[in-house]
């Protein structure tokens, strides 16, 4: 989930809408105190913020954000039209992790978006994986069942490790879909279910773990 809070209905409904139709989950706030409120139910994984806001402005926010142990560690671009150079010195050393100058592109902060993601998931990402007699090391791109080294292409090796990285947890078709090919792909949910099957056969027993959901998708573990 994404929040993003800026006063200005038209900017915030556009990013809204151009976020949850490139695979994104996105939510806006006209006002910090509608953010606060959503933010002790539910913490999300970033966070889009303006400067000049009513109630108080975005860098007092990051402050409050960066001194709470729950959202200390939620990356946060700055999005704003205060270009000047001590804004953004001064967003930057309370801890935002990239400053856009409005006027910007949609297909540009969705780009800078899926930036700050990655650097975040490598940042946190376990070195290496083990479930049963499956290990998997993403960094050094190692497969291996039983100690026997396995290989797979680099789509099949993509989908294992996003499965990794979500273990325990159920992901839909087009969640992988979008995570393992983009979200500019346009092939049919039948392209993850051939991925998934020549991946079990490849893992042998390391692929038991790998469980479909009926009409959902797959997780592994869990």
């Amino acid at each position: 989930m994404i929040y993003f809070v800026e006063d200005d209905n038209n900017i915030r409904e556009l990013v809204v809408y151009t976020l949850n139709s490139t695979g994104f989950e996105a939510t806006g706030f006209s006002r910090p105190s509608e953010f606060w409120q959503a933010i002790k139910k539910e913490i999300p994984t970033l966070i889009l913020l303006d400067i000049m806001l009513p109630e108080e402005d975005g860098l007092n926010i990051l402050q409050k954000l960066r001194t709470d142990a729950d959202t200390a560690s939620v990356p946060v671009i700055i999005l704003t039209a205060k270009a000047d150079e001590y804004d953004k010195v001064r967003g930057f050393d309370l801890g935002a992790d990239d400053y856009v100058p409005k006027p910007f592109g949609m297909m540009e902060l969705v780009a800078r978006v899926k930036a700050v993601l990655r650097r975040v998931e490598r940042e946190t990402s376990p070195s290496e994986f083990t479930i049963g007699a499956l290990y998997v090391c993403p960094k050094k791109h190692i497969v291996r069942v039983n100690g026997e080294p396995v290989v797979l292409t680099l789509k099949e090796f993509d989908m294992l490790c996003y499965l990794l990285e979500n273990k325990g947890i159920v992901l839909s078709r087009d969640q992988i879909l979008n995570k393992v090919w983009g979200y500019s792909f346009d092939g049919e949910s039948r392209t993850v279910d051939v991925h998934i099957r020549t991946l079990r056969q490849k893992l042998g027993e390391g692929g038991d773990s790998i469980s479909t959901i009926r009409g959902i998708g797959y997780k592994i573990g869990g």
